[in-house]
């Protein structure tokens, strides 16, 4: 014959992680579950490891998530995705915060960017390069993207200026990192860069009401002779298309002369993104497409200024989407690199 059961002698545990969950009933359980549930998105951040998203080596602080929706939603998961290449992103770290009496700009609140201050242009461009420098000093095999947020992070807030990025329409980092077949907008993450890896590090600073805009892409340890190529192929048309600016030049100029020169080193421009006018708007008119046969309009006159950024791939021009709204990819998971200068436009033929 069969017993009743004794409440006050029975325990339920949870079928998914097999722990006691220290309450008499399974409607007692299933009452406390929204409790109990954060054992298990704790107990999953502490045994992520190295390999992999998943197996990357974490401590279980909260704050570690995936990144969504372009920075305005985070999950304990990575989200599925046809991933185009053999990197994957992994959680980020919580938003780092800025001291109260740093100017900012006015999406550093709520995440939308409105009007900017009148300013000048002075020391922005000075400073940004001195943030990059000090981001780029710390890149070796090991170190996390993440980390290096920090430090560009830092050194903004010392040089008493705000990281653009932070905010910028929910952009949840100091600056972007790029790797491999990332093309730009790189999420900074807990992934540990790789010896062999390229990494892209762009940084904006705002600083008395401008911002100030530059990247460049570095070799992690040693790198193949391929992504040598590519990296060295992107410079050159970096400096190729500064070389032909000065008041008068159509601005679809710049895309013939990059597209040239990737072309003839065996790489293609990417057509989704593109240069921009900055200033006392992180980005503004004129645009700069990169490419050839481009429909940009006006030319270049005194008191200009803009940004050029040629991103430039190994394989295909076309790019994909990461889910979290921000990453950009290339669409056959090859190789991609970028290098930015911010210019003013002078009186004279030479841009400063």
């Amino acid at each position: 014959m069969a017993g009743g059961s004794d409440a006050s002698e029975t325990t339920v545990s949870c079928v998914r992680c097999g722990n006691p969950a220290n309450l008499h009933t399974q409607e007692c359980f299933k009452a406390s579950w929204s409790t109990h549930k954060s054992v298990h998105l704790k107990a999953k951040l502490s045994s992520i490891g190295a390999g992999t998203p998943c197996e990357q080596n974490l401590d279980s602080r909260e704050g570690w998530l995936y990144c969504l929706r372009r920075g305005q939603a985070r999950s304990p998961k990575l989200p599925p995705f046809d991933w185009t290449g053999s990197l994957r992103p992994y959680p980020i770290s919580r938003m780092r915060m800025v001291p109260a009496g740093i100017d900012k700009p006015d999406w550093a609140d709520d995440g939308t960017p409105k009007i900017e201050p009148n300013s000048d242009l002075q020391h922005v461009v000075e400073i940004a390069r001195e943030v990059l420098d000090a981001a780029a000093r710390v890149i070796r095999p090991g170190i996390t993207t993440d980390e290096i947020d920090e430090v560009v992070h830092q050194a903004t807030i010392a040089a008493g200026a705000y990281p653009s990025p932070l905010n910028y329409h929910f952009f949840p980092k100091s600056c972007c990192t790029s790797i491999n077949e990332v093309i730009c907008h790189g999420i900074p993450d807990a992934r540990k860069l790789e010896d062999g890896d390229i990494v892209n590090i762009d940084v904006t600073v705002y600083y008395k009401g401008v911002h100030g805009d530059l990247n460049e892409t570095y070799f992690v340890g040693n790198v193949d002779e391929a992504s040598r190529h590519l990296v060295q192929s992107t410079y050159e048309c970096l400096e190729k298309a500064i070389a032909i600016v000065k008041p008068g030049v159509r601005f679809r100029e710049i895309g013939e002369v990059i597209n040239r020169h990737a072309s003839m080193s065996g790489l293609s421009v990417v057509k989704s993104y593109c240069g921009h006018g900055i200033g006392e708007l992180f980005h503004c008119a004129p645009n700069i497409p990169h490419y050839s046969r481009n429909k940009a309009v006006g030319v270049m006159k005194a008191g200009q200024t803009f940004t050029i950024e040629p991103m430039i791939n190994a394989g295909v021009w076309r790019d994909r989407m990461w889910p979290d709204g921000w990453t950009a990819v290339t669409a056959d998971g090859k190789r991609s690199a970028q290098f930015e200068h911010t210019l003013l436009m002078c009186a004279k033929d030479v841009p400063e």
